[in-house]
């Protein structure tokens, strides 16, 4: 007998099965699964610090608060009405926020272009220097502001008081 009679019968391998996957593939679904998780929760983390910044802007300490509101009741001279006591009361609102916010500055004495300058001084942003007619206004016999002249300097103030430092 040859040495290959001994030998015996070649087993046939079993079947290969596709399930349970190798580790690598296992692997691979568990990187494509994060990838599609953070793609998902990506906008979800952006909105959320959106949100959080959102609030920090929108804060307004009481007394601006106040003063917006205050500026906002003021009744605009529209349709070519006398604008003397709206300027007199634009003149008011900010002498009273600048006497509180600046005590040792004495603002509640200034007049004319110092007045303006002070106020440009605090928020350069507002540009009041160009709106000389707000304390030049009150003393006019008959100041009559045009309604695009009224919101641009509504709008000015409004930025003084939510900027100024």
């Amino acid at each position: 007998m040859s040495s290959l009679d001994q030998l015996d019968p070649l087993i046939a391998p079993p079947p290969i099965s596709a399930w349970p996957p190798a580790p690598g593939w296992w692997f691979l679904a568990a990187l494509i699964l994060t990838f599609v998780l953070l793609l998902r929760l990506k906008p979800w983390r952006r909105l959320r610090r959106e949100s959080a910044r959102q609030p920090t802007e929108a804060v307004i300490d009481p007394q601006r608060q106040a003063a917006l509101d205050e500026l906002a009741q003021l009744s605009k001279p529209y349709g070519g009405q006398p604008a003397n006591q709206w300027l007199q009361q634009l003149n008011a609102l900010l002498k009273r926020l600048c006497r509180t916010r600046y005590p040792t500055d004495n603002p509640h004495t200034l007049s004319g272009r110092a007045w303006l300058a002070f106020l440009d001084s605090r928020c350069p942003a507002a540009g009041l220097t160009r709106w000389m007619v707000l304390v030049e206004g009150v003393y006019r016999a008959e100041c009559r502001l045009d309604d695009k002249a009224i919101q641009g300097l509504e709008q000015s103030v409004q930025i003084w008081i939510r900027k100024h430092v």
